[in-house]
């Protein structure tokens, strides 16, 4: 279960929002009613939670509410983020109980890196990787999304500087979903021609994904099988078929798929606290989960209209 603690972001990536000032939800879940939600999704089985937002690091009790995750026994827990404000949250973080961080990187670059996240320091992210690093995470990964001629040419670098930090880079396809949607086709780079720009690093094959982590494929390095680069392919191979994932929005929509605005409201049963209420919520929204078969996620047109940020990627 990927849950938003936020919708609120400090960034606007191109390929995720539109502007600094394209709004956000009215109402969000409180504290409270964030916590009855996660108590009825482990009661309803959920033994994974990634913490999403937005940007999760902007809720300002970030650290506590992974503590409380963490209280309740899940056998994994992870967050996303942009590091802008790891540098300070890293090791208590990682005090609170947080087992993996996967930080978004899409330019070594300062000045790429600005341009793609419309005013993003790099510093700041580089500073806060380095606090994670330090922190002594179980598992650090890094999400770059790649985009022709903004960040295509960097794949090698990105690989390097990764691998010599103890990272896993993984690199992912744009995908057509808000924003997305709106960028000129020609940005899109397939799995297959990043795996060609790494071919000299990589070795070959098509990968493997580890159990139940999520769609990434993952290719050993040509001179250590200790290191591996992942691959999430999206647009090009929905891989729908294999996924396993609910969503719930911060303002407690539990949502059934990533391309599509349909789901289930949870707010009122959370704010009262109504656990086997939530849990009965949770299944209906798993019922709505599309056939993998014939859905095509992310290519789909319903996908043009879901809001990336609201709903935590």
């Amino acid at each position: 279960m990927r849950v938003s603690l936020t919708d609120r972001c400090d960034l606007a990536c191109v390929y995720c929002r539109p502007s600094r000032n394209d709004g956000y939800l009215e109402k969000r879940l409180g504290d409270e009613a964030w916590k009855s939600m996660v108590r009825a999704l482990v009661k309803a089985g959920v033994t994974r939670v990634r913490i999403t937002g937005g940007e999760p690091l902007l809720h300002p009790r970030v650290a506590e509410l992974v503590a409380f995750v963490a209280s309740l026994g899940v056998e994994d827990l992870a967050l996303t983020t942009n590091a802008t404000l790891l540098e300070g949250l890293a090791r208590p973080l990682r005090d609170a109980g947080l087992r993996r961080i996967t930080v978004s990187l899409d330019s070594l670059v300062p000045e790429r890196f600005w341009r793609i996240t419309r005013g993003g320091r790099l510093d700041r992210v580089l500073a806060g990787i380095e606090a994670a690093r330090a922190a002594g995470f179980e598992e650090m990964k890094l999400n770059t999304v790649v985009l022709r001629d903004d960040n295509d040419d960097e794949l090698p670098a990105l690989v390097e500087w990764a691998w010599a930090r103890g990272i896993v880079p993984r690199f992912i396809e744009v995908m057509r979903i808000g924003e997305g949607a709106h960028l000129p086709e020609s940005k899109l780079v397939g799995h297959d021609e990043m795996r060609l720009r790494l071919s000299s690093l990589i070795a070959p094959g098509e990968g493997t994904r580890d159990p139940h982590r999520g769609p990434a494929r993952y290719v050993p390095s040509r001179r250590d099988p200790r290191l591996r680069v992942g691959f999430i392919t999206g647009t090009t191979d929905t891989y729908c078929s294999t996924c396993d994932r609910l969503r719930v929005a911060s303002d407690g929509t539990l949502r059934p798929c990533l391309a599509t605005n349909d789901g289930v409201s949870g707010m009122e049963l959370a704010q009262r606290g109504d656990v086997d209420g939530l849990v009965e919520a949770i299944g209906e929204a798993w019922a709505l989960k599309p056939d993998g078969q014939t859905w095509k996620g992310c290519t789909e047109d319903t996908a043009a209209d879901v809001s990336m940020r609201a709903i935590g990627g």
